[in-house]
């Protein structure tokens, strides 16, 4: 199977023409990158949409950090920040039958899925050209399965997915560069209570 090039095939959307993008968004450092990468290419909404952010002062913190990139960053200047219902008993219903899964797992798998489910609802009554995510950037997160499902929810919906690998062009590197720079709390786990015992047992 021929490998895709996620990177080319974003590019290729932006150079077309200035979509209008509903763009998921996990945390302020990943948000910082590729906010940097496309904002100027894209009419932009984020959406923070995480309820696998466990405890809920976790989850507040991440936000507030995100509000005051935005602010704060000058292309990200005018860029609304929508946030999605905080529903983590919707995420542990099934990632606690999933506990012991390892990162990249079935767990990490169906917590991406509905983030991109609930991305691509809110994007088709938005009326939103695209839906995307900023998950692409992490290197712990394997882009080949966010887009493979993406293009699978945005047939579901009846919206279009916009490919992306953010981790290209030093995107993940850039993050931790804008970190830096906007003081960032830079989190050392997804949010997910069972990744954070995986790293701190």
């Amino acid at each position: 199977m021929q490998k895709i090039n996620y990177d080319l095939e974003m590019q290729k959307i932006l150079d077309s023409g200035k979509p209008d993008v509903l763009l998921h968004v996990c945390c302020a450092p990943c948000s910082s990158a590729v906010l940097e990468r496309i904002s100027q290419q894209a009419n932009l909404k984020l959406f923070f949409y995480n309820p696998n952010i466990i405890p809920e002062q976790e989850y507040h913190y991440r936000l507030q950090e995100l509000q005051r990139l935005v602010q704060e960053m000058p292309c990200a200047e005018g860029i609304a920040i929508l946030e999605g219902e905080y529903q983590p008993e919707k995420f542990l219903a099934f990632a606690e039958k999933l506990s012991e899964e390892p990162e990249r797992g079935k767990r990490c798998q169906k917590c991406i899925a509905m983030r991109l489910e609930e991305t691509a609802r809110q994007a088709r009554i938005l009326g939103a050209d695209y839906f995307a995510t900023t998950l692409t950037l992490s290197p712990h997160k394997d882009a080949f399965f966010i887009n493979t499902a993406g293009y699978a929810i945005a047939e579901q919906y009846a919206v279009n997915w916009m490919p992306s690998d953010f981790k290209k062009k030093n995107g993940y590197l850039r993050s931790i560069q804008l970190s830096k720079e906007y003081c960032l709390y830079r989190q050392d786990f997804c949010g997910c209570p069972f990744s954070r015992k995986l790293k701190h047992p």
